[in-house]
């Protein structure tokens, strides 16, 4: 069931199953809370309490926000682990990867661990070389397009190379949920504005996290030339130690989505006791 909660300049809609430790899910750009259907009833099924968020602007969330940065997404999970009695565990995807790094350093006292899924957490660059990768070009070609033309047909052909392989059973739902949602002019807005904010803060952020951090990324995720590498360079701008990568072979930037399986076994392996700093 949908609740909403009041925040600074608009509301926050999220749902809450299964009891237990908080984890809470907060999703990419252009997407809602529906991105974590396969792996809501994995952790709830491990014994959590589990909160899945639309960010400002999507899924169900009000539209009308003064700022679009990963700070701004930031305050919005922390209010939501205040009202549901935190701390919590915040896992983040794409975006909002960067946006619970944020959190974690400001407001330690709420956030347990994060996980961030293919994130956006470090100032971007385009090595020499990287365009020769065919399914970075093709990613970042449609990617672009969909920002800058705020074209659904686009982003709907950005999602087909995000999702490598076999696509999810649900894939023909995933779709129509996302093209209903872009299709209200609002909602593309809320995409494009996040598509133009920097992930600066929240690279300035990484070294103030005290709390442990493990980092999934696909190996075949088409906004990175070279993953492994995005993935390495966020855990070494962490203090030592507190952070971890894990890769799933063949994923894209959906792992959650597209291989919720593996990617529920790595955060539950990783939130045990003592295992998160072993």
């Amino acid at each position: 069931m949908t609740e909403h909660l009041a925040v600074d300049g608009g509301t926050i809609a999220y749902e809450v199953t299964g009891s237990g430790p908080l984890i809470v899910l907060a999703h990419g750009m252009g997407d809602s809370r529906d991105a974590y259907r396969a792996l809501a009833p994995l952790l709830v099924a491990a014994g959590h309490r589990v909160a899945a968020v639309d960010l400002r602007g999507c899924g169900e969330s009000s539209t009308d926000w003064p700022d679009w940065s990963r700070t701004a997404v930031a305050g919005d999970l922390l209010a939501v682990v205040r009202h549901l009695g935190g701390p919590a565990v915040l896992v983040g995807h794409s975006f909002s990867g960067g946006a619970a790094t944020i959190a974690a350093a400001r407001e330690p006292a709420l956030v347990t661990a994060v996980v961030e899924l293919a994130p956006f957490t470090r100032a971007q660059t385009v090595r020499p070389g990287d365009l020769r990768v065919g399914r970075y070009r093709r990613g970042m070609l449609r990617l672009a397009g969909a920002g800058g033309l705020g074209s659904v047909r686009l982003w709907r052909a950005y999602l087909d190379v995000a999702y490598p392989g076999a696509k999810p059973a649900h894939w023909g739902e995933r779709l129509a949920r996302v093209d209903t949602l872009l299709r209200e002019p609002a909602r593309m807005r809320a995409l494009r504005a996040m598509g133009r904010s920097a992930p600066a803060d929240a690279g300035a952020q990484l070294a103030h996290v005290r709390r442990p951090v493990l980092v999934v990324m696909g190996t075949l995720d088409p906004d990175w030339a070279d993953p492994r590498a995005e993935g390495a360079a966020i855990v070494a701008a962490l203090p030592d130690g507190l952070g971890r990568l894990e890769l799933i072979e063949g994923a894209g930037h959906y792992p959650h989505d597209q291989c919720p399986d593996e990617v529920a076994a790595l955060v539950l392996a990783f939130l045990r006791p003592g295992a998160a700093r072993a």
